[in-house]
């Protein structure tokens, strides 16, 4: 299984593009997002590796954004999560990586948790941002509506969220939207 999705950033200017693909043992979501960040251009590439029961093992998240470049590894063992080796305390019971500056880690939640029709599901995963310094719990609350549309909260955002048939999402209202 392959599938890729291309997105344009509608609160700002910025494009991402995105893989996800079935590997021996897994899978793996690979993409880069360029956009425009509060300290100047950005250019993040980005990689998780994904569990075959869609949690995330690890992420690599690399790139600039202004006159500050980055390359972080972030990982999910047996004793939590670690950001670039140093340990993340209060996270070891978060399954999911959720990367604040794409759309594409949105699909291992909703792989790994299939919702019917009407259900609703909490979902507490691993956040990280561009520019942040360490991983936060966000608390994400999803119900599906219909076949392609889900009722979504997480932080101060709330919104409903159209998926595409590949699993990803197909538009995130005021934020991004697929191509």
């Amino acid at each position: 299984m392959m599938e890729t999705a291309l997105w344009k950033r509608l609160d700002v200017t910025g494009h991402d593009a995105a893989r996800i693909e079935t590997v021996p043992g897994g899978h793996l979501l690979q993409g880069t997002a360029v956009f425009r960040h509060e300290d100047g251009p950005a250019c993040v590439s980005y990689s998780l590796d994904i569990a075959p029961d869609w949690s995330t093992r690890r992420g690599l998240v690399q790139g600039f954004a202004g006159e500050r470049a980055f390359a972080l590894e972030i990982v999910r063992d047996a004793d939590g999560w670690t950001l670039d080796g140093v340990a993340q305390p209060g996270l070891a019971h978060l399954m999911d990586l959720d990367l604040g500056f794409t759309p594409a880690t949105n699909l291992q939640q909703l792989r790994r948790m299939p919702l019917a029709i009407g259900e609703a599901a909490d979902i507490k995963v691993a956040w990280f941002d561009v520019g942040a310094e360490r991983l936060v719990e966000l608390p994400q609350y999803y119900r599906r509506l219909d076949e392609s549309r889900y009722a979504y909260r997480g932080f101060s955002y709330a919104a409903t969220l159209e998926m595409a048939p590949s699993g990803f999402v197909k538009l995130y209202p005021e934020l991004w939207e697929m191509e």
